[in-house]
């Protein structure tokens, strides 16, 4: 026995002084040179902390992108657990940018059924009833095709949308029999020729699937505004090369601008064009906003043109579940408020906020993210990390990696065969119909019926410890049809350079 342990002993010395030794002579990992085989602790640590950050060392309501607060109620009410907390909020109520919503004194009792939005303008023959609370855009390829079937069941038992994302309409979107809004983006997946652009064909083909119930136009999204999306070579398998109609084995390259049009009149014209060729679908377009001069540009068009989207989907620079640059993530885009808020104001003020229903995506996850988007300007909100999470997302934020560990972010077979599909499937229901029921119940408790009874000066914000106002006394509300008469003064620049014919800055200067 003592004659084994010593062959361990040195066996494990030798390992260590090969280690030492290699450390020693390598070039690449400078802290290595210096300090041999324990120098290693240093790596190990590295690849654990956002584990330990996130189960050991943040507090429970200021952890990123998602708290452990949370985190919580979605897992939850995921798992038919109401998502409730004891002894009081351990947030701070009188710092600053804190937002309240107001109560009422004579709360109401919640309907028996949440309201829904229907989506479709006077151009629209097959309008789509929408849910207050929707998936929003998640590609097959990003996604396992277990989480894809995952959510759709979910959608279907739920009566709510499940938006494709811009990687194409797959047979796991369509085989769980759930309503689908399909995303196209500026690679045209599931819809494109040879060479990469719009095939009208294609698209009529597949746009009469009658899970399809709208069409979405991708112009850029939060967490990467104004570049294309890469899936590596090594995630296009044969399957997914087939959906995205690319070669298998390539790099797929999503470009930074669409081909099939590229001035807002056009974009409309295309819009117009695609819902024709649908058969008469909700047609929309879904963008992060970069510019009010941009969204101005845009109204002028649909009155030029003279037809209207039916929807516009508003995401926020804080959104975003595709893997993107840093810089990007941190300092390119509007955040959500202030991009909705912009978007319906110039609607509103170019006398088409009727005809146009608006939604809002970027890190939607409880009732009271659906009751601010929709005082803020919105009809519906998306929700995509907070759905990840339903069907088993641990915020690891390996979703670029291939390698996630619980099998939502992933094209390995084995990892995703972790995520089980009817379990998951009533989790996403379950979470979506405790979340509208809570946004339903606290706009009850306000005093309203309805989403369209919520005003602006429900929702309150402090601006100093000292001092709390309403968004109707912080910001600037238009009238219907000002900008057309005369604009405000804040307005009234960006009014006179958008123009409907061009993307980029006017150089109109007021004398």
């Amino acid at each position: 026995m003592a004659k084994g342990i010593r062959n361990s002993v040195l066996g494990v010395g030798a390992a260590i002084a090969a280690v030492a030794t290699h450390d020693l002579v390598q070039k690449k990992h400078s802290v290595l040179r210096n300090y041999p085989v324990i120098g290693h602790m240093r790596y190990a640590l590295e690849a654990l902390r956002p584990e330990l950050q996130q189960y050991f060392v943040e507090r429970n309501w200021d952890g990123r992108p998602y708290n452990r607060d949370v985190r919580s109620v979605i897992y939850e009410r995921a798992k038919g657990i109401h998502g409730e907390l004891s002894f009081g909020t351990e947030r701070d109520v009188n710092q600053t940018g804190y937002e309240h919503l107001v109560h009422s004194s004579m709360p109401l009792d919640p309907p028996k059924e949440a309201p829904r939005v229907r989506v479709g303008g006077p151009d629209c023959s097959r309008p789509y009833d929408m849910s207050l609370l929707n998936v929003s855009a998640m590609s097959f390829g990003a996604l396992s095709a277990n989480a894809v079937l995952a959510l759709n069941e979910g959608a279907r038992r739920g009566g709510f949308a499940h938006d494709t994302g811009e990687g194409g309409l797959s047979r796991h979107h369509l085989a769980n029999g759930g309503d689908l809004v399909w995303e196209i983006g500026s690679g045209y997946f599931s819809t494109r020729t040879r060479d990469g652009h719009f095939d009208p064909a294609k698209f009529e083909d597949e746009a009469a699937h009658e899970q399809v119930k709208c069409i979405s136009l991708k112009l850029s999204q939060g967490a990467k505004p104004g570049i294309g999306g890469v899936l590596p070579a090594a995630k296009v398998s044969k399957e997914i090369a087939q959906v995205r109609g690319v070669p298998e084995g390539e790099k797929c390259v999503s470009p930074a601008a669409h081909t099939a049009f590229s001035t807002p009149v056009e974009l409309i014209e295309f819009i117009a064009r695609m819902r024709e060729l649908s058969g008469g679908k909700p047609t929309g377009f879904k963008l992060c906003v970069g510019s009010r001069r941009d969204v101005l540009a845009i109204c002028k068009a649909i009155r030029e043109v003279g037809t209207a989207p039916d929807f516009i989907i508003v995401d926020g620079a804080e959104g975003g579940t595709a893997a993107a640059p840093l810089e990007y993530e941190d300092h390119v885009g509007m955040p959500l408020t202030h991009g909705l808020m912009i978007v319906h104001n110039a609607l509103v003020g170019t006398g088409l906020r009727d005809v146009i229903k608006v939604g809002a995506s970027g890190k939607v996850a409880t009732g009271n993210d659906i009751v601010r988007r929709l005082i803020q300007g919105a009809d519906y909100t998306n929700a995509a990390r907070a759905m990840m999470m339903a069907v088993g997302c641990i915020q690891a934020q390996r979703c670029h990696t291939g390698t996630c560990p619980v099998g939502v972010t992933t094209q390995d077979p084995r990892r995703a065969r972790a995520l089980d599909v009817p379990d998951k499937s009533t989790r996403v229901h379950q979470y979506h119909s405790s979340t509208v029921a809570q946004a339903v119940e606290m706009m009850a408790t306000m005093g309203v019926r309805s989403p369209a009874e919520l005003t602006p000066d429900m929702l309150r914000h402090n601006i100093s410890p000292h001092e709390t106002r309403s968004y109707a006394e912080i910001h600037e509300w238009l009238a219907p049809g000002q900008l057309l008469g005369e604009p405000p003064q804040g307005w009234a620049v960006d009014w006179a350079e958008a123009s409907p014919d061009t993307f980029r800055p006017g150089t109109a200067r007021l004398g």
